[in-house]
């Protein structure tokens, strides 16, 4: 059985009259799937009975299994999906207000070793499909009540999103197209290390998508100390591409810094970030670290973050302060994970108490 996320509208088209039913039922189908947010063929009741047999049969909806699903006490949720072609994923739905975000990921696991990243911990294993890119979006979709949709995407969960472009972005232009989710390219965000060659595809193939780039350090020696992968890279060339995509796009760059105790979050790291970023048409976007059981990490205290936020503020750089979500279920920024050692369960609910 052939995954129909996977397969474009030609193809969906093409099987279609190859097996004798007109190839306007395309656009029915994908209705269905992205508007109607169904969730077997047999909910798809304009099409005949026989074509939804057909389908059902050639055709296979969802491919992932939600091993655990979990609700954290401010309204975020969590799905951990278990791949038939291996491996585990988590993905997140937030709340913030009237607001409904989604975090995707784009690998199982991911190289790039951030240290204080939960995701990272085991390695990569592969690339998802774009078909099990788009599942994410559909399947948080659907913990939605009807009512409501997705406003939002962050391609910021597991994995190195520029590593795996030939997948990701025919997934985001599902996303993005009217007979898809119909979420605008300016509420689609890309998040990255900072890799230049992938980063310039992107500019030169489509650079209408918010760009942040995690910078988690004002400098090259402690850059490679938390981000490993910028040993080979260095902060210029990060900066340098990512200029280049601000030409291209004309859309305010976000920097991600996630600030760690003793480490990042000292006076003059905040006084490099302001000489660097000041002149840059571009947002700083300080996660304080979201503590990942293992390792040795701790979130800074509220004094050490006053006061790089000070210096950056008088330096005149534009900074915003990220409010933690979804902390109590491991659903925060950086603890997003490729496995768990919990049996199989349908759905969590951890309360404030």
């Amino acid at each position: 059985m052939q995954p129909i996320l996977d397969a474009t509208p030609q193809q969906l088209t093409h099987w279609l009259t190859s097996h004798g039913h007109p190839g306007y039922r395309t656009a029915q189908i994908r209705k269905w799937i992205f508007e109607k947010r169904a969730g077997d063929f047999s909910e798809m009741s304009d099409l005949p009975k026989k074509l939804r047999e057909e389908l059902a049969a050639h055709w296979r909806l969802w491919t992932g299994e939600i091993v655990r699903h979990q609700t954290a006490p401010d309204g975020t949720e969590k799905l951990l999906l278990q791949w038939p072609e291996g491996g585990r994923i988590e993905c997140v739905l937030l709340r913030d207000g009237d607001r409904r975000s989604i975090c995707i990921s784009t690998q199982v696991g991911c190289a790039m070793g951030c240290v204080f990243c939960a995701s990272g911990l085991d390695g990569v294993d592969r690339n998802l499909t774009t078909g099990e890119i788009v599942e994410q979006m559909l399947r948080l979709q659907r913990l939605l009540p009807s009512d409501e949709r997705i406003a939002y995407i962050v391609v910021m969960g597991m994995g190195e999103p520029l590593a795996n472009l030939d997948n990701l972005m025919p997934a985001l232009e599902i996303a993005s197209s009217d007979t898809g989710l119909g979420i605008g390219h300016r509420r689609i965000t890309i998040s990255t290390v900072g890799l230049p060659k992938q980063l310039d595809r992107l500019s030169e193939t489509d650079p209408r998508y918010h760009l942040a780039v995690s910078l988690h350090a004002p400098n090259n020696e402690l850059r490679t100390q938390i981000v490993p992968v910028n040993k080979a890279i260095g902060i210029d060339e990060v900066l340098a591409a990512a200029d280049r995509y601000f030409d291209k796009s004309g859309r305010r760059l976000t920097f991600e810094y996630v600030l760690l105790a003793d480490l990042n979050d000292q006076p003059e790291h905040a006084h490099q970030l302001v000489q660097i970023l000041r002149n840059r048409t571009a947002l700083l976007n300080v996660i304080p670290y979201n503590p990942v059981a293992g390792l040795p990490y701790k979130t800074p205290s509220a004094n050490a973050i006053r006061r790089f936020r000070d210096i950056l503020l008088e330096g005149g750089v534009n900074v915003k302060f990220r409010q933690k979500k979804g902390g109590e279920i491991d659903a925060a920024c950086g603890q997003l994970r490729r496995s768990t050692p919990a049996e199989p369960l349908v759905q969590i609910s951890v309360n404030s108490n």
